[in-house]
């Protein structure tokens, strides 16, 4: 079973009261949400593994490490999942970008895919999908289906806020897949927003209704 983990940091923490609060304007949000995505993106690369290599200093050669392994890939879930892309891009510049797009289908409620674009070689990549809410966990499972079906491998799943109902979701469809949040919120409500959340990640983020 893969792992969840919320990131407990007090910078993330702080950073995540700035975005909740409903008086936070489009400018501020899209900084700051960049600003925790930077700072997650620390911690979920923890475990990226290291190879030797040799170097030569100003002064002499020297033993040291370097990254090793798969290649990085962020893939945003469109919209709102872009708001967290150039923040973690800070921290690993190297990385591509894949974009997966989704809507709600208004009749049945479930996201529909749209659009998928991908680079090439997902099996032999790190994938991160990154979307500010996890919340029925709808989005994420096709987002991971999507991927799969593409030949990815190696997934984990970055949010900044979650609900209960939106990680167990995608733990039962997706039980290989890593889980980072910023937050683990109470409960979804009866319009499917977390509680207590913060808002439409997507209008806030670019400052449409």
């Amino acid at each position: 079973m893969g792992k969840f983990k919320v990131l407990d940091h007090p910078l993330i923490q702080h950073k995540l009261s700035i975005i909740r609060n409903k008086d936070c304007g489009t400018r501020e949000f899209r900084e700051v949400v960049n600003e925790i995505a930077e700072l997650m993106a620390y911690e979920v690369s923890r475990d990226m593994p290291l190879e030797d290599c040799v170097i030569e200093t100003p002064i002499a050669k020297a033993k040291m490490k370097r990254l090793a392994g798969k290649k990085v890939v962020i893939v945003p879930i469109l919209r709102a999942g872009l708001g967290m892309v150039d923040g973690i891009l800070e921290l690993i510049p190297a990385a591509k970008v894949g974009h997966v797009g989704m809507y709600r289908d208004e009749k049945t409620l479930k996201p529909v895919e749209y659009f998928v674009k991908m680079p090439d070689d997902l099996a032999s990549r790190e994938i991160l999908i990154v979307d500010p809410m996890l919340a029925t966990g709808g989005s994420s499972i096709m987002a991971v289906d999507a991927l799969k079906k593409r030949g990815a491998v190696n997934i984990k799943f970055v949010c900044l806020v979650a609900a209960p109902e939106g990680v167990k979701a995608l733990r039962q469809a997706h039980p290989d897949v890593d889980i980072f949040a910023a937050a683990l919120d109470d409960h979804l409500n009866e319009n499917g927003y977390i509680v207590p959340g913060l808002g439409d990640a997507g209008d806030r983020l670019f400052g449409t209704k």
